[in-house]
């Protein structure tokens, strides 16, 4: 009997670890503010993103008026000189769900004339593992489990961190039999 609460008990906490690692924070960018047009502070997006550690399978969502902003990720070069040449995708209906699928830097724009020379764009640094910011509840944060769209192809750190649990459960069950 022992064994079999030992054995349930090891089953339960791999299903924990593969919710956990499959679905991530979703953040609500700018908080209650949205994505917008920052009036007199060029730094909002830069000090909303600062206390924040954002994992691979985060969501981003922006909310915006469809027709008065849009959401662009762009590269680095692209992002330092609000370039909108050579955007890697657009989003132009809002709010806007951009998960987070790849570790590395993201960068996002808004693409109209002039909003991210006046600040409107935001940069985030992706890391593996979960998400460690603000507690459940905070403005900007939601509890992990709601999915949201991929706007790239998937990377390989994003196929580890969805596979692994796969594995672990699969020695588990293995070790069972």
């Amino acid at each position: 009997m022992g064994g079999k609460i030992s054995m349930a008990a090891l089953l339960l906490v791999l299903a924990a670890n593969l919710l956990q690692s499959t679905y991530g924070a979703t953040y609500t960018v700018g908080d209650s503010t949205g994505w917008i047009i920052p009036a007199g502070n060029a730094d909002l997006y830069d000090n909303w993103a600062d206390n924040k550690n954002f994992s691979v399978g985060d969501v981003l969502v922006f909310n915006f008026t469809t027709g008065q902003h849009n959401v662009a990720e762009v590269t680095e070069a692209a992002y330092d000189a609000c370039s909108v040449a050579n955007t890697i995708s657009t989003q132009s209906s809002g709010p806007a769900r951009i998960t987070l699928n790849r570790t590395g830097e993201h960068y996002f724009i808004c693409a109209f004339p002039s909003h991210c020379s006046s600040g409107q764009k935001l940069s985030v640094e992706v890391r593996n593992g979960t998400s460690n910011s603000t507690a459940p509840g905070t403005p900007g944060t939601t509890a992990p489990g709601t999915p949201g769209t991929t706007p790239g192809a998937n990377s390989a750190s994003a196929l580890v961190a969805t596979l692994s649990p796969f594995f672990l459960m699969s020695v588990a069950l293995v070790l069972l039999c």
